[in-house]
Formats: structure tokens, sequence, C-alpha cells
């Protein structure tokens, strides 16, 4: 395991709600001594149920299945009340055995604010820092990445991914020199509404990858037939996004009583069934929900105590 320093930004942003990415980068500076860049089991055993714990293939290291999105929920203003708020979802998450934190650098001040909050939890979070390039200028990827760095605080990266495959050849070559070097840990590419998975799967078949992010759950299942499996022979790991559709499959599910097979297994809310359904996959390592709110927060990581159903019990979804 590649060892690396967690770097906790000592200023207060003055330009936080800034809209340039150059702008946010100005709060680097010092930064706490060394940790490893991600737990082992034994740290996460009482927080997670060990059925939920995965595997990234490329490594065998482990990860929860629960980790959290930022995209809109993080990107808000430079307001002392709003940013210490969202402090207090991130320790939730961390708190309750969350691990894997996705954002990127066009989720507005979203990385600005995660760099804020991670100076404000303790240092013995298991954070598992994920982000984004997305621009078709090759050099500004470059500029991206090192930027993610500055916002979040973090160095290097755990993850890096090559977003909705934008002039992915070459932020992809990229990617394998800063892997090479030690600069990120992980590289991968990213999708999102289900768009281009015909260009996906010519990816996932011959490029070597150690992530793959796309959308898939319960109302959206195209990909758990093609992509996934895909995924899973290759030895990739599979990260899932928009599992709740923004929020629109709680709000279509929350006045029909909950299947039996969800009080069976442990779930007390829609929410948390939503969530089983993705990560009792066998082949999916991550699934990242978004929330801006704390109590939403302890009810995600909830499922992370739910024992996985077996095989059986899965075809009843």
């Amino acid at each position: 395991m590649i060892n690396r320093r967690l770097v906790l930004k000592s200023a207060v942003a003055s330009a936080l709600g800034a809209t340039a990415i150059n702008s946010h980068a100005n709060e680097a500076a010092d930064c706490f001594p060394s940790r490893s860049p991600l737990p082992s089991r034994q740290s996460v055993k009482d927080k997670v149920h060990p059925s939920q714990i995965k595997i990234i293939p490329s490594t065998n290291e482990h990860i929860s299945s629960i980790g959290m999105g930022t995209w809109i929920t993080f990107d808000v203003a430079n307001n002392d009340t709003i940013r210490q708020q969202r402090s207090q979802v991130l320790q939730a998450f961390f708190d309750h055995g969350g691990q894997m934190v996705d954002s990127s650098p066009m989720y507005g001040n979203a990385e600005a604010v995660l760099g804020y909050c991670l100076r404000q939890n303790s240092n013995d979070c298991a954070l598992f820092a994920a982000s984004k390039i997305w621009t078709p200028v090759t050099f500004d990827g470059v500029s991206q990445m090192r930027n993610s760095e500055e916002l979040w605080g973090v160095e290097p990266m755990d993850l890096m991914y090559v977003h909705n495959l934008v002039n992915w050849e070459n932020h992809l070559s990229q990617l394998v020199e800063w892997k090479q070097s030690g600069r990120i840990r992980y590289l991968g590419v990213s999708t999102s509404h289900g768009r281009r998975h015909d260009q996906l799967e010519k990816i996932l078949k011959t490029q070597k990858l150690d992530f793959v992010q796309l959308t898939y759950n319960y109302d959206n299942r195209v990909a758990q037939d093609r992509l996934i499996p895909i995924a899973r022979d290759n030895g990739i790991a599979v990260v899932v996004n928009r599992p709740f559709e923004r929020g629109y499959l709680v709000d279509k599910y929350k006045n029909t009583p909950l299947p039996g097979i969800a009080k069976e297994l442990g779930c007390k809310s829609w929410a948390q069934f939503l969530l089983l359904f993705i990560v009792s996959n066998p082949d999916v390592t991550v699934a990242i929900p978004a929330t801006s709110r704390v109590d939403h927060m302890l009810e995600n990581l909830a499922v992370l105590q739910i024992e996985m159903p077996d095989t059986q019990l899965s075809k009843q979804f």
C-alpha cells in the first residue's frame, strides 16, 4: 500500500465562492503527518458489516460499499454557516464507515468546500478521494488535476477519472504517467445518465483501467447486463452514480409500501433499499449517493450495517 500525505490547508479561503478554478487553488498551505491512503478492513470493522466491504480488483484493497457524491450538494456559497453544516455531513459520513468521496472541477465550489470540510474533520478519517478531468484541452486536464489536489488538500489523490470520455485518449495517457510516478493511485473513466455506452464498452475492453463510473439504479438497469459484466471480466472496479436519480426515485416510491424482501433484509426506507439493490450486485464496488443533510447521510450509511443478501434473495429484487 502506498503511503501519502493528507494535506489539510490551514488558511480559510477568502475566495471560496469564486467561480474560477485557479482562484480556489490559492487555499494551499501546511500539511499534517503522513497517513495511509486507504484504511484496512480492520479499521472499519466496527462500522461496517463484513459483507459490505468490497474489493478493488486491481489491488485487492478493501473499501466500504457506500460512498458519497458532491454534485450540487457541496456546491454552496462562501458562507460559514452553510459550510459548517456540510462539515457535519462529511463527519457523519466518516463516523459511520464511509470512505469514497467523489467530486469534480465541474461541480462549482464543491471541491473548495470539501477542502474546507476536511480541515474541520479529524485527520484519522478514512478518506478515499476521487475526482475527474473534463475538458477537451489536454493541457487544461493537467491543470484540473493539480487544482483538485490543492482544493482538497490531498496528495496524491486516490482516483482520477476522465469524465464523459472527453478527449479520453490524451487525458488517460496523462493519468497513466501520474499513476506510474505515484501522483495518483488509481485511474479510470466515468460517464453519467447512461450516455456513451458503445464507446465505453470499447474502452473497458481495450484499456487498462482500475475504475469505471456509470449510472445504474433500481429503474435504470441497462448497465447490469452489459457494461458491469465487462468491467468484472477485465478486473475493473465499478462505481455507481445517480443511485436515486437526484432524488426522483425516492420521491417516486415514497408512498409505496416497502417490498417484503426489503424489510426481510433490514431496510427501513426506500432510500436504503435502493442503495442495497445496487451494492448487492457482486460486481459493483461502490455507490455514491449525494446529500446535503446529516439525517439523510445517516440513513444512507446505515446500509453498511445490513448483511448482503445471498444470490437467491437478490433475485427477488
